[in-house]
């Protein structure tokens, strides 16, 4: 059964269509531009901080960050940025008695941000930052089975992407639902990982909470 759901951030809860497009503005780079060669390196496999290669080579997203912050331009999202599913999809799996988590690759500051945003909605909020291990490796993974209160195959990773977060979900025994949002997921929404790999496919949120009744009573 699942009694767990440990959601990713960004294109899972939050899009980051905005904050994308502050990044080409710091790059000086027209936003089309810089879409477009996102769009080109996520299909091509790689990393999405080639992107900023592409057009600083030598860039260094880090050290970047923090100079945004000091000239007042921070990395920042809100609750303008979420998906519009995101706060009815919460409620009704609260409503149905599962355990909730945040869980992503993001930065200390986005952090705190999201503890804003969602202390009292979820059970745990945990970043990369915080437990220095970043997807996909599967330590990242160890460290939210650790955190929440049941067995690992009981867990329910809901994510983007099939290579930072269903595949290695999998791989570490958890439940997976890829949700087809984003950039990444609609590169990879025809693949065959994406079609063998999930328990679920959604085209959203609120299509979870009827899942999960029926993964757990399928004779309901």
């Amino acid at each position: 059964m699942i009694h767990a759901v440990v959601f990713d951030v960004g294109e899972c809860l939050v899009d980051e269509t905005r904050e994308y497009g502050t990044w080409a503005d710091w790059l000086g780079v027209p936003r089309h531009t810089f879409h477009a060669m996102f769009g080109a390196v996520i299909a091509q496999g790689r990393d999405y901080r080639d992107v900023f290669q592409e057009f600083r080579p030598g860039f260094d997203l880090y050290e970047e960050r923090e100079k945004r912050a000091s000239a007042g331009k921070p990395e920042s999202f809100g609750e303008e940025d979420l998906y519009a599913d995101v706060r009815p999809a919460l409620a009704a799996l609260r409503e149905n008695g599962l355990w909730l988590g945040i869980a992503g690759n993001q930065t200390v500051r986005a952090g705190g941000i999201l503890r804003e945003l969602f202390s009292g909605d979820v059970d745990l909020i945990g970043t990369s930052d915080d437990w220095g291990a970043s997807k996909p490796d599967l330590d990242f993974f160890k460290r939210v089975a650790d955190a929440v209160p049941f067995d690992v195959g009981e867990i329910l990773y809901v994510g983007d992407r099939c290579d930072n977060d269903i595949r290695p979900a999998r791989q570490a025994g958890m439940q997976t639902a890829l949700v087809h949002r984003g950039p990444w997921a609609t590169v990879q929404w025809n693949g065959r990982e994406a079609r063998d790999l999930p328990t679920f496919r959604v085209e959203g949120l609120l299509e979870l909470p009827g899942l999960i009744r029926h993964f757990n009573d399928p004779a309901r």
